[in-house]
């Protein structure tokens, strides 16, 4: 009886302990994406992390399963699903080929696997199957969620049909997951009959939230709410939930497996990158992306979690030595400035300024099923220290190079440097083009501080396109800027380019908050000027008079007097100028012991040659004579350095020490991504000489940048 008794008391506890033992620790996450508009992009890549933020792919970025399970020759948008009991995958893709026109495809491809490596196919082609779908011109981005209720997996996609907007369905699928069951259903209805793509249901709390890309009165991503998978959908506000002004798609979200909430990412699609959003309630979301690295650029995908089996299973198949020893989580590196020889087995790693070189780890990344163990001491100011990286039964030794290198100055792509000396703060201050965008699309300014033009600070965003700029919401381009003390009073006028016009904003410091004019300060071209466009300004001012000047353009070099508000030109002053045949952009303008000193760009900045050379002047808006070797900084090719260009200039005060910042194309990458890299630059600064009669020597471009410079400063002053 006693026994008995026990024992239907340890009844509950066991089924208690079975039922946590049934539920799967998951310990890292599952990438599913393609990669481009073309027959290598169009087939399923996976890529593991162990954070759900910083990624790695598998199988070289090459595909893990290619176009041959579709109908047109290509998949697209894929969608990775852990069934209901936990040990069977579902995948759904587009079947589409983009070549073939954008309203070209009939259907969708569904995959079902019981270890993710291996992989069974069909394809649905919905206009074969179903009557009454003559007018369908497109099926997009399916994906699969398991509905409870009816026990079954829920396939939803949208659909066009002739003149009518994308709209959202869903079928349910057989048990074999190999065709559709029931005929597609209208999922959702848009409150104003706009279009709707790339659908993405979360389940929380009891309640299915719908997240869609829209088309009305802008395309974005906003939230339907239902507390019935299959309808009653509404939504959830009219905001649109993405956190940025560029155009999105491919909505995507997961719940983080430490419990901490859920991420919500997209794809920038003509940013050539995604971003990553954190929420707890669905609601309210926050920009991770400074969280997120990527060794590869994915296009609308999804990610699911994994278990350490299911890691080292996906490691075993896909996973390589290289790609452990490539990917490094210690913030001190440079990732996107990793050397790696792949003959030598080296691998060559530059940190920040300041780190620690006598005991540092490089913290590879291992997944389950890889080790690294380092041979030696990592004292790497002893030499290289060599590591062995186990990846299942594949092993490999490497020799890792670890040095403190300062060029690129900036951890990151950005370009079209403008460097200040701020007499208020006593700081060294980085205005860039916030680079890294596809087509020099970005949308918004940052700014960097500095005590001595080595260290620097991220002073985060200070001026946003569509945000703080009315009047533009795209192509955050070169921007510039100038202390001036108005009435005692410390003032900071910073001049930028958007949407191929010239604006200002004002700010009290030198990191804002910037106020905007309201209005574009120049956006046309100056009198019997054709081609060319209006961006690239430059301001100045001459120590001689205390007058201010802004130089501008792209094909031709125009210039003109500041009104002593600085947010308006002098009528009747604006000059072109002629540097000669060679300008293409980039205007920079300094004084020098009696002289005017004119620098420009040359070439495009996509190309490899893309230079600085210079003139003299002996006014402001004079005659620009070029001296007989004018050209002063270019490529190095030896040292790898290509598309230097771009410049600003810094004198040190109280001395005739003088850098030059500028941009390059990303080392050692850039130079093998074709025109790619004209947007994927990087910052440098090196110093700027004299020859004694007053000309510039050729600056010889370097990886190891400068030395901290120090000055007297000043007692910074509030006014």
């Amino acid at each position: 009886m006693v026994a008995l008794f026990a024992a239907c008391l340890l009844q509950p506890v066991m089924a208690q302990q079975k039922k946590k033992a049934a539920a799967p620790a998951y310990t890292a996450y599952l990438f599913a994406y393609f990669t481009g508009n073309d027959a290598n992009g169009e087939q399923i890549r996976f890529a593991l992390s162990k954070d759900g933020y910083r990624y790695h792919a598998l199988n070289g970025n090459r595909p893990v399963i290619d176009a041959g399970i579709s109908e047109t020759g290509g998949v697209r948008d894929p969608h990775i699903l852990r069934g209901a009991d936990g040990k069977t995958f579902y995948m759904v893709a587009t079947d589409m080929v983009s070549a073939k026109g954008w309203n070209s495809n009939r259907g969708i491809v569904l995959l079902r696997s019981a270890d993710l490596v291996h992989w069974t196919s069909s394809v649905v082609n919905i206009q074969k199957k179903y009557t009454g779908q003559d007018s369908l011109l497109r099926v997009w981005a399916p994906q699969t969620i398991y509905d409870d209720s009816a026990k079954k997996y829920m396939v939803y996609f949208s659909m066009k049909h002739g003149k009518d907007p994308d709209r959202i369905y869903y079928a349910y699928a057989n048990s074999g997951f190999t065709d559709l069951e029931t005929e597609p259903k209208q999922l959702f209805f848009s409150p104003d009959n706009a279009a709707c793509i790339d659908g993405d249901i979360t389940a929380k709390d009891g309640s299915y939230y719908l997240f869609f890309k829209t088309e009305d009165r802008r395309p974005g991503i906003k939230i339907a709410v239902s507390r019935k998978l299959t309808h009653g959908y509404t939504m959830q506000s009219d905001r649109y939930v993405q956190q940025t002004s560029s155009p999105v798609e491919g909505a995507g979200s997961f719940r983080l497996n430490d419990g901490s909430g859920y991420v919500l990412m997209y794809d920038m699609y003509t940013s050539g990158r995604y971003q990553f959003t954190k929420t707890k309630d669905l609601q309210h979301f926050s920009v991770a992306d400074e969280q997120v690295s990527m060794n590869f650029h994915p296009r609308h995908g999804t990610v699911m979690p994994l278990t350490t089996e299911e890691v080292k299973r996906l490691s075993a198949k896909w996973l390589l030595p290289d790609d452990i020893i490539s990917s490094v989580r210690s913030k001190a590196i440079r990732t996107i400035n990793t050397v790696y020889d792949t003959a030598a087995r080296s691998i060559y790693f530059s940190v920040k300024p300041g780190t620690g070189l006598t005991h540092f780890d490089p913290f590879f990344t291992q997944y389950a099923g890889t080790t690294v163990k380092a041979l030696s001491a990592q004292d790497f100011t002893k030499g290289p220290v060599r590591y062995a990286v186990t990846v299942g039964n594949r092993k490999q030794v490497y020799t890792v190079f670890v040095s403190e290198r300062h060029n690129p100055a900036l951890a990151g792509y950005y370009a079209d440097p403008e460097v200040l000396y701020a007499q208020k703060t006593g700081r060294f201050y980085l205005y860039p083009t916030t680079d890294g965008f596809t087509g020099w699309s970005g949308t918004y300014f940052k700014a960097f501080s500095s005590p001595d033009l080595v260290n620097w600070k991220d002073e985060g965003k200070i001026l946003e396109l569509g945000t703080d700029v009315s009047w533009a919401n795209k192509n955050a381009w070169a921007p510039c800027i100038v202390e001036k003390k108005i009435d005692g009073r410390y003032q900071y006028f910073y001049y930028f380019t958007a949407a191929q016009k010239i604006g200002v904003a004002v700010a009290d410091n030198p990191t804002g908050p910037f106020k905007d004019a309201g209005r574009p300060l120049l956006d046309t071209k100056p009198a019997g000027v054709k081609g060319g466009q209006v961006i690239d300004p430059d301001v100045f001012t001459d120590p001689q008079t205390g007058r201010s000047y802004l130089y501008w353009g792209n094909g031709f070099m125009a210039g003109a007097e500041l009104n002593e508000d600085m947010v308006s030109l002098k009528e009747g002053t604006t000059t072109l100028l002629h540097p000669g045949s060679g300008f293409r952009e980039g205007s920079y303008v300094f004084y020098r012991a009696g002289r005017y000193y004119f620098m420009w760009s040359e070439n495009d900045t996509r190309s490899p040659d893309y230079r600085v050379a210079y003139g003299i002047s002996d006014a402001p808006l004079g005659k620009i004579t070029l001296p007989q070797n004018n050209l002063i900084l270019s490529k190095d090719t030896i040292t790898g350095i290509y598309g230097t260009g771009h410049n600003s200039v810094i004198q040190l005060p109280g001395s005739d020490e003088w850098y030059i910042v500028y941009h390059r194309f990303n080392y050692p990458g850039g130079i093998k991504t074709g025109n790619a890299a004209g947007y994927h630059r990087e910052l440098c600064i090196d110093r700027l000489f004299f020859h004694e009669d007053g000309t510039i020597q050729p600056v010889k471009p370097t990886h190891d940048g400068i030395k901290p410079v120090f000055i007297i400063k000043q007692k910074p002053t509030d006014r």
